[in-house]
């Protein structure tokens, strides 16, 4: 069961939660991905109420992504078991099925082919309507140096901005 929210009145209790990590779900040719967020925004563009949601460019997500230009973003209520959390963030959805590996309960989306995650019952279903590669010249240097430092693995591994039109949010009961 989804009880309909309106998504600006939860926009504290999301803000607050991306920062310790949401899911975002993806779902392609019967195949369900998710994976740990810890970057987002919640806002308007066009008019739309919108969430960008970064993704790097060399994860499984991407590639789902831009076959479907669909997501969900997947929020705790309560305390959520960390294990969803750092599975999800740390596992590729290419090398493991992580719905099934932790028992996580999918429910159909309402707008969109990917699901909403039961755990994480807080859901936004959104579609793609704008993406955007981050430029690295134009990233201030503290972040730059942070995120993309020469020499480690993420140093060109930019992510790119999806910025979803929410087309429904719900709680799942």
């Amino acid at each position: 069961m989804k009880k309909e929210i309106k998504v600006f009145d939860y926009a504290t209790q999301i803000l607050e939660n991306i920062g310790k990590g949401v899911l975002l779900t993806t779902s392609c040719n019967g195949k369900v991905n998710t994976m740990t967020i810890g970057w987002g925004t919640l806002g308007i563009q066009w008019g739309k109420p919108i969430f960008i949601a970064y993704v790097r460019q060399s994860r499984y997500t991407k590639e789902l992504l831009d076959q479907t230009g669909e997501f969900t973003i997947n929020v705790p209520v309560s305390e959520v078991d960390s294990q969803i959390l750092r599975l999800c963030g740390t596992k590729s959805g290419r090398d493991l099925d992580k719905v099934d590996q932790l028992g996580l309960t999918t429910v159909p989306g309402t707008t969109v082919a990917a699901p909403g995650i039961a755990q994480l019952p807080l859901t936004l279903e959104c579609k793609v309507i704008y993406r955007q590669d981050q430029v690295l010249a134009d990233i201030d240097p503290e972040s730059l140096s942070r995120y993309y430092a020469p020499g480690t693995a993420n140093a060109e591994d930019v992510h790119t901005a999806y910025y979803g039109q929410i087309t429904a949010s719900y709680i799942i009961k």
